[in-house]
């Protein structure tokens, strides 16, 4: 099995720029939300929930896997339990905002788009995140490739809901 520090190395730079570019994306998310706050009212608190924190939550999530990555440290097995731990925090938060939406009826008035972006996208990039830690736990080195995947993943995701949730809102206050 290769050196933990060896297998990583390579991704130092890509960990470093995703990890960057994730915490830079909640600064902006939480600067657009000040923007929009006037549209954000008691009535529209599931949707917030539903809609705006999953974002920001994946966006931590991305940022908290490159922290991991970047802990000087030899241990597969430390690094696997927490990028796992990441993961599995990912799911099951995903899996109970669907929850949420279908219990609160948000899936029945939203398009088949908006359904896979919010809610089966992020599920299933928590779910490679999950797998990534596995892969790493196992002392796999191909597990910083998934790792890969699945930031890269939950990176697109959530900033397309970002995008998504912002027009909603600019587009809610002009009116």
């Amino acid at each position: 099995m290769m050196p933990f520090a060896d297998a990583v190395r390579p991704w130092h730079d890509f960990y470093a720029l995703v990890g960057g570019a994730s915490a830079t994306l909640v600064g902006l998310l939480f600067v657009a939300a000040s923007v929009g706050s006037s549209i954000y009212t008691e009535e529209k608190h599931f949707a917030l929930r539903a809609f705006l924190s999953p974002s920001v939550v994946h966006f931590s999530s991305v940022l908290a896997a490159c922290l991991i990555t970047m802990i000087p440290t030899s241990s597969w097995r430390l690094t696997g339990l927490l990028i796992g731990a990441d993961g599995l925090f990912g799911f099951v938060y995903a899996s109970l905002v669907l929850r949420s939406m279908l219990r609160h009826g948000l899936m029945k008035s939203i398009d088949t788009e908006d359904r896979v972006w919010y809610a089966a996208l992020p599920a299933v990039a928590q779910a490679v995140l999950l797998v990534a830690g596995v892969a790493l736990l196992r002392g796999m080195d191909m597990g910083c490739g998934v790792l890969a995947l699945a930031m890269g993943l939950l990176l697109v995701v959530a900033i397309r809901n970002s995008w998504d949730i912002t027009v909603w809102a600019v587009m809610r206050s002009g009116s």
